[in-house]
């Protein structure tokens, strides 16, 4: 995650966001008075209200993109509510924000893949009352018993609500690249097309990625796994971590460039230097909606599961442990619900690009149901879900020798 998911996807999970400066909610009067009376922040309360406006303030951590100003003015005018937001690049940002005392300073969270859990693990995030949203809306796939994450791992409790999916595929021009090698993972390893290959510079995804073709070579993505699990190519051996080490050695020969931004990747992909990237779909759709315009005459396609397995996202709203008083946890299930809505999800389908958990197919043109993958929500039971690298350290040491060799 995370997730330049321009996922436009213009503000992506990539370094494309920009990472917003957190600092805590103000009282724009009366602060000296309290402060004279004896009074301080703790004593205050869980929240502060703007004192000129008596208006309660709402506070969310997520990937900029989601902050679509139209749906933010909506929710305001409806509930009376001021509502601001930090933003991260990915899921460790967030993840390093909330424990060094974010809690306190948001009262929503964004997270996707297995961090949810990971959150609620440290006490960072609590229970979400499903009977506070309409979830009548929301496709089968994304929510249990069909997906699991939403809810916390040892026990019954939902931590998280869905909001939006995808995967992170690879968009492919079909004129430079042979069908027959368009729909295999091994695609971003082939010597028979070096000098047009690219991928992110976020090497969690990249060790993930080549761990499961790693797994997939070395037949052990369908064996027995030491924890007793099914495969998480998050979750990788010794051995496999070897073999991921050995592949993006012979990769870095290969790549044009590890891009940082999806801008960059699209330009290249436009100009046919690169034939083939990773990417969370949002240039793929950029690009053929200019060819369905009559704008641009290139054939793209975007794999979003490959043949060995392939990984995916479903962005999830959590509500952090910080939030205690009851009038602010009311309004932050209700900004959940809100962008439940289907003239929310409307929204984000059309003017980011992502493709909604709600089913929204009767409101949208045809073009935005194809290139959202809105007819194939089934494809994220085949997805590996993003995750936390088991052994941060290991990984580390994988990509320090990749970036050396």
């Amino acid at each position: 995650m995370s997730k330049n998911k321009t996922r436009t996807d213009s503000a992506s999970r990539s370094k494309a966001r920009n990472p917003g400066r957190v600092s805590r909610r103000s009282v724009l009067k009366g602060a000296a008075a309290l402060t004279a009376a004896g009074f301080t922040w703790k004593s205050i309360g869980p929240f502060v209200r703007n004192a000129e406006a008596a208006t309660l303030e709402l506070r969310w951590l997520g990937w900029e993109h989601y902050n679509v100003k139209s749906l933010t003015a909506e929710f305001e005018n409806r509930h009376d509510v001021k509502v601001s937001a930090g933003f991260f690049d990915g899921n460790s940002e967030a993840w390093n924000k909330l424990r060094a005392g974010g809690t306190q300073d948001f009262d929503l969270v964004m997270a996707d893949g297995f961090w949810p859990r990971l959150y609620a693990k440290q006490g960072l995030v609590q229970a979400v009352d499903y009977s506070k949203l309409d979830l009548s809306n929301v496709f089968d796939d994304f929510v249990p018993p069909k997906f699991t994450l939403l809810r916390a791992e040892d026990s019954e409790d939902m931590i998280a609500a869905p909001n939006c999916w995808g995967g992170y595929g690879f968009t492919v021009n079909t004129d430079k690249v042979a069908a027959e090698d368009q729909e295999s993972v091994n695609l971003l390893f082939n010597e028979k097309y070096d000098g047009h290959l690219s991928t992110s510079a976020r090497f969690e995804e990249n060790i993930a990625l080549a761990g499961i073709l790693a797994a997939h070579n070395m037949g052990t993505q369908d064996g027995e796994r030491p924890d007793g699990k099914s495969f998480n190519p998050y979750v990788l051996s010794d051995d496999e971590l070897e073999e991921c080490k050995r592949l993006l050695i012979k990769q870095k020969g290969l790549l044009v460039n590890r891009w940082n931004d999806e801008d960059t990747l699209e330009r290249l992909l436009r100009a046919q230097v690169v034939w083939a990237s990773p990417e969370w779909s949002g240039i793929y759709r950029r690009i053929h909606f200019d060819k369905l315009d009559g704008k641009s005459d290139l054939n793209m396609r975007h794999v979003l599961k490959p043949t060995e397995g392939g990984l995916g996202w479903v962005d999830q709203w959590s509500i952090t442990s910080g939030v205690t008083d009851s009038e602010k946890l009311e309004i932050a299930h209700k900004w959940i619900d809100f962008r439940l809505e289907r003239e929310s999800m409307k929204t984000v389908a059309v003017e980011i690009g992502w493709a909604p958990t709600v089913d929204v197919r009767d409101m949208l043109p045809d073009r935005y149901v194809d290139t959202l993958f809105l007819n194939e929500t089934e494809s994220i039971h085949g997805l590996y879900q993003f995750d936390a690298p088991s052994s941060p350290e290991k990984w580390e040491r994988v990509w320090s020798a990749v970036e050396a060799a």
